[in-house]
């Protein structure tokens, strides 16, 4: 089953041409027979990322939204907040699973790593961080396997129906 999909890079200093994470989401989406619906970066402001993911929570069209970039500890770090904002549930899963993961890769620095998942508006929407190897660890340890429908025991794919239930 496609699955259709909307990135975000929040970022002050890419461009599309040098937007490597986003790239690299790009090309696996690509691999996994997906669908990218539309992808767009903006800078680290809350309004104008909570602004973006309303407008993609809201068409019929797109089922997952990736974000990537400000899920770090810095001041200008503000995505999961903004994300926050349009959430109608958290999935505190992901961000345990992940870093779990990360620790593997970057160590104890896997602490600092602020990655999230929430559902909003029956859409999954996806907070990773703005490195190479978090998106990868994310996609390949995670993603990959949870927009798969075949994937077993269960995935989030199989959900979509179920998610606006009330």
């Amino acid at each position: 089953m496609d699955v259709n999909i909307a990135l975000l890079t929040v970022t002050d200093t890419r461009t599309f041409d040098n937007d490597k994470s986003g790239a690299i989401l790009v090309e696996k989406i690509k691999e996994a027979k997906h669908q990218l619906i539309d992808r767009k970066i903006c800078k680290d402001n809350k309004e104008d990322i909570v602004k973006i993911l309303k407008e993609w929570t809201n068409q019929k069209d797109i089922d997952v939204i990736i974000t990537t970039g400000g899920t770090g500890l810095t001041g200008r770090d503000i995505t999961p907040e903004a994300i926050d904002e349009i959430a109608d549930k958290h999935i505190p899963g992901f961000g345990e699973v992940f870093r779990t993961i990360s620790l593997k890769t970057v160590g104890t620095s896997s602490i600092q790593s602020r990655a999230c998942a929430v559902l909003s508006n029956g859409k999954y929407v996806f907070a990773l961080p703005g490195s190479s190897g978090g998106v990868t660890d994310a996609w390949d340890g995670i993603l990959k396997h949870q927009l798969d429908i075949n994937h077993k025991p269960c995935n989030f794919v199989e959900l979509f129906p179920r998610l606006k239930e009330k």
